[in-house]
């Protein structure tokens, strides 16, 4: 059995999320999804309109979706993967590079959206220009640059 893992904050869930989370489902034969805390959340940068409580209760609806669980940091992947059994790790192509310090424990996969950033279309609708919002969505360096 092959277990596939991802993250993302996935407020606003809309059909740009459901893309990506099928896709990412069809690397494996469960998909695992870390749905980043309302804490780690603002962390990040992201302003969230829909609580964690309701985002984790939205992502673990989908029938793509094996199982939800909190993120918390941008450190807990390597324990996650562990935890989980995961075979492979996926994230959106925006992203290359970050995990691939996690190539020692699982595979690393990058997926391109398909059809460009529809959510963008979205958030400015509700959010306004993006001069109007602060979005910090990179790992700090020692996250994307070491190894736990």
């Amino acid at each position: 059995m092959t277990r596939a893992i991802t993250y993302g904050t996935f407020d606003l869930l809309g059909a740009a999320h459901l893309d990506f989370l099928e896709r990412a489902a069809a690397l494996g034969d469960e998909l695992y999804v870390g749905v980043s805390t309302d804490a780690f959340s603002r962390l990040k940068g992201d302003r969230c309109f829909f609580t964690f409580e309701a985002r984790i209760r939205l992502v673990s609806a989908l029938r793509c979706v094996t199982g939800v669980f909190p993120e918390h940091c941008w450190e807990q992947k390597r324990n996650d993967i562990w935890l989980l059994g995961a075979d492979v790790i996926c994230a959106e192509g925006e992203w290359t590079g970050a995990l691939d310090f996690l190539r020692p424990w699982c595979r690393v996969v990058h997926l391109p959206r398909a059809d460009g950033d529809r959510r963008l279309g979205a958030a400015r609708a509700v959010c306004g220009p993006p001069e109007m919002t602060s979005r910090g969505s990179s790992p700090p360096a020692q996250a994307r640059g070491s190894r736990p």
